[in-house]
């Protein structure tokens, strides 16, 4: 059995390595969740401004903030399971 060194390296250059990041997975993902959170903050404030101006009725505008409130409530929770990830991962023995 010969083996080919040359042919070797090549296949493995050219294999995709298991820690390369993946450019339309989790980035992807959290784009999305980022654009959807923008999109309830944008008709939140719609919402209250056309109340505010008498073109709305209150309960559109209490729906809205609603909406946005618990938008906010996630995104502080998702921030905060974050920092404490990362703090965990900072008292870990090296």
């Amino acid at each position: 059995m010969e083996i080919n060194a040359l042919g070797a390296a090549q296949s493995y250059a050219s294999a995709r390595p298991a820690t390369s990041p993946d450019p339309a997975g989790a980035s992807g993902a959290f784009a999305a969740l980022a654009q959807d959170f923008l999109t309830t903050m944008q008709a939140g404030e719609q919402g209250a401004i056309s109340a505010m101006t008498g073109r709305a009725d209150p309960v559109s505008m209490v729906q809205a903030l609603a909406q946005t409130e618990l938008a906010i409530e996630t995104a502080v929770t998702v921030r905060n399971k974050v920092v404490e990830a990362y703090q965990e991962i900072l008292r870990m023995p090296v």
